[in-house]
């Protein structure tokens, strides 16, 4: 038989995928503006998260509190509502990714879709209803999966520093085959990408990544079918939208190409078992159809198809699996006293709100002109993986930069302009005298002072007598903490010459946000001091 492919469609086609591909460069230039341009303030780089729905009811329902800038969400469902996932199939850059790696494993012969896969479809439904649920309970996890953020924090700490390095080998190789010039070229093409390249978790978070992508040799678009809760929320929202799947019955020959191919199992034939909550309108079906069977007509009248097929037990089961959870998220010495290193950049809400807003997306760790701020482990407890802390050994807090206030897309960071955000104080530094150049070896050296920003300066000098291995005495300047005027901006323990552990360090105490974690317990005005 003659194959009478779909023209239509398959232009269709090939129209989604140049759209796919200018929202995913979209998002890239967003990416790569977010950093510091030398004006005091970066434009609303953070603008892709405030159309996602999810993100917008989870961080409202969690913080008790509707963040203005979501709003834009609205367009994100109104048209789901009328047109169906199309923001999964055309718009979303995790999407993108992962079907450009459906794609590319299928023309390798790594991905044969052989026969028809059923089931997995409702575990993404399960994530949504456990993040919803311990939403409830102030616990905000959405982060962790949600497709924004996950993307936007696989590249900003383990993809583009993961390049920055094989950058870097490239510019060396240069060197050594003595094409200084093209050296030169390329090392100043990558100054102006402005890449952090050092992240404490990026091998940990690319790793993530990297198995998810891998995934798709299983299950073409394995993400969107089985993880994605923003495709869930979308795929409720969408069953009354007004274009639906039709089978030309005369012209169908129930050869099955189009199930078979479906990127998202939508299972389009016979077409009362198509799945309209599933259907990114990605064309395939419709493109590959030999017979051109397959349309997607429009309907005055929406339709309500049958609800998503969640078992009553099973929907009890997450919500109860997300009630019990939420205790074990906030198992964390901050119950106690606040952890030593978890300095938050300057801005941030106390924690308790922080935990409730952040979203873990990256955003201010990219804008963070020195790569200070990077994603947490333990410090906060579960529930504060992968939100912002300052580690000074890596970079300090620069004094006359607001941006990670200004990129954050939820207000887990108040937004500071730079003369407000000069009064804030972070934590507060500290000397160890055992590993200061002038207390333990009697040697000048005043680096912490000459970079402390401060004025006036919060690291003064005092003469000390040091004692040395021969018996005599050294008299130096050094250096002594002034704890009103420290900020805990971490310059001096990134600049301190002493190797390993710096002689100065920062820690969170004494920071403004927090009442509790201050260096001294106040003591109650009728008790003696």
């Amino acid at each position: 038989m003659r194959k009478e492919r779909s023209r239509k469609y398959r232009a269709l086609q090939i129209v989604r995928v140049g759209v796919q591909a200018a929202f995913f460069a979209l998002f890239l230039y967003l990416l790569f503006r977010t950093h510091f341009t030398g004006q005091d303030y970066i434009g609303n780089v953070e603008v892709y998260f405030h159309f996602d729905p999810l993100l917008a009811i989870v961080t409202a329902i969690a913080s008790r509190a509707v963040f203005a800038a979501f709003a834009l969400a609205a367009i994100t469902l109104v048209a789901t509502f009328f047109l169906g996932r199309v923001v999964c199939g055309w718009v979303c850059p995790l999407g993108a990714v992962h079907q450009f790696f459906s794609w590319l494993f299928k023309k390798t012969k790594l991905l044969r879709p052989k026969k028809i896969v059923t089931g997995g479809l409702s575990w993404k439904y399960f994530v949504l209803i456990f993040i919803l649920v311990s939403a409830l309970f102030t616990l905000d996890v959405v982060g962790i999966v949600d497709p924004l953020s996950f993307l936007y924090r696989t590249i900003v700490t383990s993809v583009l520093p993961a390049f920055g390095q094989g950058f870097m080998m490239l510019t060396g190789f240069t060197y050594n085959l003595g094409l200084a010039g093209f050296g030169d070229t390329l090392t100043q093409f990558f100054g102006t990408l402005t890449i952090n390249a050092t992240f404490r978790q990026g091998f940990l978070i690319g790793l993530i990544f990297l198995g998810f992508v891998l995934l798709n040799m299983f299950r073409e678009r394995f993400w969107c079918r089985t993880i994605c809760p923003l495709g869930a929320f979308l795929g409720l929202a969408s069953r009354w939208n007004v274009f639906k799947l039709k089978v030309d019955e005369n012209k169908c020959i129930k050869c099955n190409l189009c199930t078979l191919h479906c990127e998202t199992q939508a299972h389009p034939w016979p077409d009362e078992k198509w799945k309209s909550s599933e259907c990114v309108y990605c064309e395939t079906c419709a493109a590959i159809c030999p017979t051109a069977a397959i349309t997607f007509p429009v309907k005055g009248a929406p339709e309500k198809l049958p609800a998503v097929d969640l078992s009553r037990r099973k929907i009890l089961t997450a919500s109860f699996l997300a009630f019990f959870s939420v205790p074990f998220f906030r198992i964390s010495q901050a119950a106690k006293r606040a952890h030593e290193k978890l300095i938050r950049p300057p801005g941030a809400l106390p924690e308790k709100a922080f935990l409730q807003k952040c979203i873990k997306c990256g955003e201010c760790m990219k804008a963070c002109p020195t790569n200070g701020l990077q994603p947490a482990l333990t410090e906060a407890g579960p529930e504060g993986l992968w939100t912002p802390v300052l580690v000074p050994k890596i970079g300090y807090c620069e004094y006359y930069c607001s941006l990670c206030s200004q990129v954050c897309p939820t207000g887990a960071i108040k937004e500071l302009t730079v003369p407000e955000k000069l009064n804030v104080r972070i934590g507060t530094a500290w000397i160890d005298k055992n590993r200061c150049i002038p207390y333990f070896l009697g040697r000048p050296c005043i680096v912490c002072e000459e970079q402390c920003p401060t004025s006036p300066k919060a690291i003064k000098f005092v003469m000390v007598e040091t004692k040395l291995a021969d018996g005599t005495v050294a008299t130096q300047k050094a250096p002594v903490m002034d704890l009103d005027l420290c900020i805990g901006c971490g310059i001096c323990e990134t600049k301190c010459p002493v190797m390993d552990d710096p002689a100065i360090y920062v820690t969170s105490v004494g920071e403004q946000r927090s009442e509790k974690n201050q260096f001294l317990l106040q003591v109650a005005p009728d008790q003696p001091e």
